[in-house]
């Protein structure tokens, strides 16, 4: 108990002075509040260092100086004893290290805030490493966000402004990250996920999972030997390195519809032979088939310069209501496609093409969905290493020659924009078959009987109308009441009397009936109506 008290103040006195560092810098010097926020939750240890990772992925909530602060995050943990990673591997599997293993180095290659790697080789000669959590890092990670919870909570009763940014739903979601991040089955799930998509790519591989060796704290997987991406730049083999990582990604987008999502160069390797190599699963996405449609359509708007087809394939994936206003909103990605023509073709991007439009016409409160932010940033990442290691790539002009190849593989089609009209009623006639059983299907749940949906536009404002009349008459019949109550009170001198003869009681009624009707009075008064 006491421990949880002492940290529970420790939490509570960093998030002070976080708070104040942000009152006293944000106008002075709001470019070192990145660095400060990084180095409190560096602070705060493994949990907040994970949580901080996670809060960086949040590219609808912070700016990029924070991101790019966030995602670098990083704590100096030295190593644990071999003999404690000894007892986990045999906890986990049952089974004493020199069984499991021809051998087993004590030595850990890498000790990170989560969990350290230790070289090992099978009894059938295949080298592979071990990944082992920390002992008591879920314990840790669960009292660490109830504490955070509870922080929260106490935050937004002194700050109720606080409550518009939904804090509660973001520690539940950045906890739900920690707890996969800290989770070696939930990795290996994604390894095997990955490895049906990737290993029928010729270009491209990853690590396997070592069956059966993959519980919650030890993961055993395949040695990589390959040599990091960054390695290759400027080199005569980053032409073809970025072909084929552009393949694959065009693969697992648009064809497998589960793409790896943290692709940064330090998880990215390449092999003698030209191969490339993905490495850390913690994070993988996932499209469904509606969603693979909607983002090939997507890109093959863009590089028609089709703007309602744009629009067309926001709403699919879900960036904007099917109620949306079309015109306005045309209008934006028109503004948004013809700013992106008038660069250089080597700077065009179509990640920023798609998360400008997915901005258009949203607030402050803007939160797009977690899978959609994982494509967006995935999207990012894949074309900086593009950029990275081929330069002189003309993303555009390669995503508009495979355009009609993308559509094929999602089987996409959106009417309008520069492409010929022989192409769009084709791919127009491609989704008959698909709009007849989607109706076909919806009459069946609907017993036969066709199901319409009826959406208004600008009656809005009528509405809040009408709720604001209905409460101000709901106010006037209590104020009212309490009028007449007053006055019958008034005619009995029952009870308590001030001011020589009046019953405390009538006095009471009074005073309330005349501060709802000054609120009346005043509402109408703003209201600007009688």
């Amino acid at each position: 108990m006491a421990g949880t008290v002492r940290r529970g103040g420790q939490i509570a006195w960093a998030g002070l002075k976080l708070g104040v560092a942000v009152l006293r810098l944000r106008r002075r010097a709001p470019d070192r509040l990145p660095a400060y926020v990084s180095a409190t939750l560096v602070g705060l240890g493994t949990t907040f260092v994970k949580l901080g990772q996670g809060l960086s992925l949040r590219w609808d909530l912070l700016p990029a100086l924070y991101r790019n602060a966030l995602s670098q995050l990083h704590s100096d943990v030295p190593a644990f004893p071999a003999d404690q990673a000894r007892h986990m591997v045999e906890q986990a599997f049952g089974a004493p290290v020199d069984a499991l293993f021809a051998s087993f180095d004590d030595r850990p290659l890498a000790a990170a805030s989560v969990a350290q790697i230790h070289p090992a080789r099978m009894h059938d000669g295949r080298d592979v490493v071990v990944k082992i959590t920390r002992p008591g890092i879920h314990a840790q990670v669960q009292a660490d966000l109830r504490l955070l919870r509870r922080t929260m909570r106490v935050a937004q009763w002194l700050w109720p402004p606080l409550k518009r940014h939904r804090p509660l739903e973001l520690v539940d979601e950045l906890g739900a990250f920690l707890r996969d991040e800290i989770d070696m089955r939930h990795e290996a799930q994604n390894m095997r996920r990955m490895a049906r998509v990737l290993d029928t790519l010729p270009g491209i591989t990853q690590p396997h999972v070592v069956e059966p060796y993959a519980s919650r704290d030890v993961l055993v997987q395949d040695r990589s030997h390959g040599t990091r991406l960054k390695a290759a730049y400027g080199t005569a083999a980053a032409p073809a390195l970025a072909r084929a990582l552009l393949d694959a990604y065009v693969h697992q987008l648009f064809g497998a519809g589960v793409f790896h999502a943290d692709p940064h160069p330090g998880n990215l390797f390449f092999f003698g032979d030209g191969r490339l190599c993905l490495h850390d699963f913690g994070s993988i996405g996932v499209l469904d088939p509606a969603s693979r449609l909607a983002l090939g359509s997507m890109v093959e708007a863009i590089a028609a310069d089709d703007a309602e087809g744009v629009l067309d394939a926001a709403i699919a994936l879900g960036f904007f209501p099917p109620q949306v206003e079309r015109r306005s909103h045309v209008r934006e990605i028109h503004l948004i496609l013809s700013e992106m023509a008038s660069r250089p073709l080597a700077e065009w991007s179509i990640a920023e093409a798609i998360w400008r439009v997915a901005r258009i016409g949203q607030g402050a409160g803007f939160r797009l969905p977690a899978h959609l932010l994982s494509l967006i940033r995935t999207l990012f990442l894949v074309e900086n290493t593009l950029r990275a290691l081929d330069p002189d790539l003309d993303l555009l002009g390669t995503l508009s020659a495979q355009a009609a190849g993308i559509a094929d593989i999602a089987d996409a089609s959106r009417p309008g924009g520069n492409r010929p009209l022989a192409m769009r009623l084709a791919r127009t006639a491609r989704q008959l078959p698909q709009i007849a059983t989607d109706l076909l299907r919806q009459a069946q749940l609907s017993d036969g009987r066709p199901a319409f949906s009826v959406h208004h536009h600008g009656l809005t404002s009528t509405q809040e109308a009408l709720a604001r009349t209905g409460n101000r008459l709901a106010l006037a019949l209590i104020t009212l009441g309490l009028y007449v109550s007053g006055a019958l009170l008034s005619l009995h001198s029952d009870g308590p009397q001030v001011f020589g003869h009046m019953p405390f009681l009538a006095v009471v009624a009074f005073t309330a009936a005349g501060l709802l009707s000054l609120r009346l009075v005043a509402a109408i008064a703003r209201s600007g109506h009688l």
